[in-house]
């Protein structure tokens, strides 16, 4: 009787279990690094950006507590402040690149004179949000993304690329609400 090859393309059957859980691991890497919008987001980062931005609690009792945070976010209609970087955009070309086409990634058509914001996608469209010295103080809607826009970062739309540019950056409270 033969002897089984234990060898197969030059690895033992451990090597191979190894190679295919480092493919998997490398795999679920890229997943995450697309759907973030080429950012490098930690699980614990997430959760505890999530956490914090419902006003829950952050708490290292259960696994299943965490996962629940992250899965079911809670939506209020109580405003909550937020310390963000805001800069401006308008709808040219220099600052939209080639998406400078007047709709917005919530497929929302730009009307003259709007006032919205571009947010992370953690924010979801339809949000509301109060910032200051924009929109005379009135909330005005997330209906946008943007490459750069991320975390507590916000841009704040402009009807002009003079308008977007006197606005320049500014670290602010905004006021938040999810609906």
């Amino acid at each position: 009787m033969r002897k089984a090859n234990t060898q197969f393309w030059g690895f033992s059957k451990t090597k191979r279990i190894f190679v295919v859980i480092v493919l998997i691991v490398i795999l679920c890497a890229v997943v995450n690094y697309a759907r973030n919008e080429g950012r490098v987001v930690l699980l614990s980062t997430t959760v505890t950006e999530t956490a914090t931005s419902n006003n829950q609690p952050v708490s290292n009792n259960s696994a299943k507590e965490t996962a629940a945070v992250v899965l079911n976010p809670v939506q209020s209609d109580e405003w909550r402040t937020v310390r963000m970087r805001v800069t401006a955009y308008c709808p040219c070309p220099k600052c939209c690149g080639e998406f400078s086409d007047g709709i917005t990634a919530s497929n929302h058509k730009i009307q003259a004179d709007e006032t919205f914001v571009a947010a992370d996608r953690k924010y979801p469209f339809g949000t509301e949000m109060v910032i200051a010295g924009y929109n005379d103080g009135n909330p005005v809607e997330v209906l946008d993304r943007g490459g750069a826009i991320y975390g507590n970062r916000l841009d704040v739309y402009f009807g002009s690329h003079q308008q977007a540019l006197e606005w320049g950056v500014r670290y602010l409270d905004v006021k938040i609400r999810t609906r």
